[in-house]
């Protein structure tokens, strides 16, 4: 089928048939849009799941300040690889298992929460060695690859007993189940994982750092244009790109929400695409919450 709309992406350009209604719908909702920093780091996560068994598996950890994408990087691994039925045996198998690290660090608490995930039922008066017996028997069964962990500076809130049991009760897990860890958290999270030496040895450690004027960030603005369905291109000058970082602090989440209230008001403005005026005029709605305030 001819893409009569070269600027956009196919599924953009399928988007303008939709009324006015589903394309601001579109807009608003979570989209993945591909740029070279995420698909430099789901390459690294995918090659965990080729790396051969063994006891000393290698792990990543991704770093990065609030709203520089690293959950929505962890949700496009975990949905890349979701639970499929082994049909010889009849189990879902889960190469993949995806969590968050509890608010406040802990075995009970963590395998808890870990058992919750994997859908099975505990006893209100089992002890931690019969949970962790659980997890692994349940883990093993369901052939878990790559055990993922959001937010794992919460490690931080536990006194430093805590911290140490927790980490290397995640090092057991790695060794036992010869499996990978991938932890995502805001940069002191480093301060979480360099908690266990032994452990910490094991990650290979990745940073989204906040955006800077370069090629890496014309890049992902011509990525989000390109999947943002407006009918007319929007071409930016290096005076508004350098608007955009501005306003948003380089934070991802903060273009993102920028370039898409652009896109919604050139659509109910009926200009269709996303003009240097447009761009210099905006106002975020929190600069007007703290003018308020």
């Amino acid at each position: 089928m001819t893409n009569d709309h070269p600027h956009l992406t196919a599924d953009a350009a399928a988007l303008l048939s939709e009324p006015q209604a589903g394309r601001i719908r579109a807009i608003r909702s979570r989209r993945w849009v591909l740029y070279p920093r995420a698909k430099q780091a789901l390459d690294r996560l995918e090659a965990l799941l080729d790396h051969p068994r063994g006891s000393r598996m290698p792990s990543v950890a991704i770093y990065g300040d609030s709203g520089m994408g690293k959950t929505m990087i962890m949700q496009r691994f975990r949905d890349q690889h979701p639970p499929h039925l082994d049909r010889r045996t009849g189990i879902l198998k889960t190469p993949v298992l995806a969590m968050e690290m509890v608010s406040r660090p802990g075995e009970r608490r963590f395998y808890g929460e870990l058992l919750s995930l994997l859908g099975a039922p505990q006893a209100p008066r089992a002890d931690i060695a019969q949970m962790e017996q659980a997890t692994l028997r349940i883990m093993k069964a369901i052939g878990t690859q790559v055990l993922v962990i959001d937010e794992v500076h919460n490690i931080l809130a536990g006194t430093y007993r805590e911290q140490r049991i927790v980490l290397n009760m995640l090092r057991f897990l790695s060794n036992r189940l010869q499996i990978s860890l991938v932890c995502f958290g805001v940069n002191d999270a480093r301060e979480a994982i360099g908690g266990d030496v032994q452990l910490a040895r094991r990650f290979e450690q990745l940073t989204l750092n906040r955006w800077a004027a370069n090629e890496d960030f014309e890049t992902l603005i011509a990525s989000i244009l390109r999947n943002t369905p407006l009918r007319r291109p929007s071409v930016l000058t290096p005076k508004s790109l350098r608007r955009i970082l501005q306003i948003t602090d380089g934070i991802t989440a903060n273009i993102f929400q920028m370039l898409g209230s652009l896109a919604i008001e050139a659509i109910e403005s009926g200009t269709e695409h996303i003009t240097d005026g447009a761009v210099e005029a905006w106002v975020p709605a929190f600069d007007a919450e703290a003018v308020f305030a």
